[in-house]
């Protein structure tokens, strides 16, 4: 799974975004900018063994895939979860569950959400926010 990042040249310095992570930094050249993007998401996740690797697709675009699929997914839908401001007993009253374990589970790695659940447990905390992904080969 991949999630589409974007990369420009400001005055000195390269700018990244990658919006589904709401996740900004820079680096002084291109590579290391891109460097940077990967080590951002790593340290984000805070998770040992996790590594974050960058996929450049375009002069001014890129993707992020990892090794461990679970993880990115977890930090995904705690970014998101965070961005709108929820607890995660609210994240949970969305998905009309009353412990707020059933929904922490997916943010704590111990469960992965299939693709179905995935875009359930978005539209649940995010449901204002178009969040682009794809299922690499």
């Amino acid at each position: 799974m991949r999630f589409p990042g974007r990369i420009k040249k400001d005055g000195r310095f390269w700018l990244v975004a990658i919006p589904a992570f709401d996740a900004f930094t820079q680096g002084r050249t291109k590579r290391e900018a891109l460097a940077m993007a990967g080590d951002l998401i790593e340290t984000m996740a805070g998770v040992g063994g996790f590594r974050v690797i960058v996929y450049p697709t375009g002069v001014q675009t890129f993707e992020i895939g990892a090794n461990r699929i679970n993880v990115i997914l977890a930090l995904l839908l705690r970014r998101q979860r965070e961005r709108q401001g929820l607890t995660l007993a609210e994240a949970a009253e969305r998905l009309g569950q009353r412990s707020k374990n059933a929904y922490a589970r997916y943010e704590q790695v111990t469960t992965m959400p299939t693709v179905e659940k995935l875009e359930q447990l978005l539209k649940a905390i995010a449901p204002d926010q178009k969040i682009v992904w794809h299922v690499a080969a």
